[in-house]
């Protein structure tokens, strides 16, 4: 059996343990991000909308920076969003802040009709730079 090589961020463990979920695991010079939403330390949701996508962000930054990664090593990038129809435009605006400069990484973008009381995730992989693969 593989033993999972495990990134956990400072805080939110409330979140992790009450879901039983890990963060994000290296694998083969990668990281996979597990889906990472607008919640507090205690693992409620932030509540308005622009700010929960910030926080998502915020929370993804940690488990990248956990692991010795930034949002430039990201290759790969999923989003989820309840109701895309009327919150995709403030979403993409927000996510804009935190997504730099080009080349980028691919994105996916899924509309969904629940998220846990969420409105916003995002999950990524990171190819985890040479000096720490």
């Amino acid at each position: 059996m593989t033993v999972r090589d495990v990134v956990f961020p400072p805080g939110r463990q409330a979140l992790y343990e009450k879901n039983r979920y890990s963060p994000a695991v290296r694998a083969d010079g990668l990281l996979f991000v597990s889906g990472q939403v607008g919640s507090r330390e205690d693992g409620s949701p932030e509540p308005e909308l622009t700010a929960q996508v910030r926080l998502a962000f915020d929370n993804l930054n940690a488990v990248l920076r956990a692991a010795g990664c930034t949002f430039d090593d990201v290759v790969d990038v999923t989003i989820f969003m309840v109701d895309p129809e009327s919150r995709f435009e403030l979403i993409w605006s927000a996510a804009q802040e935190y997504w730099g400069e080009a080349p980028y990484p691919n994105v996916t973008a899924v509309g969904v009709t629940w998220l846990y009381g969420f409105q916003f995730e995002i999950k990524a992989i990171a190819k985890i730079p040479a000096k720490l693969g």
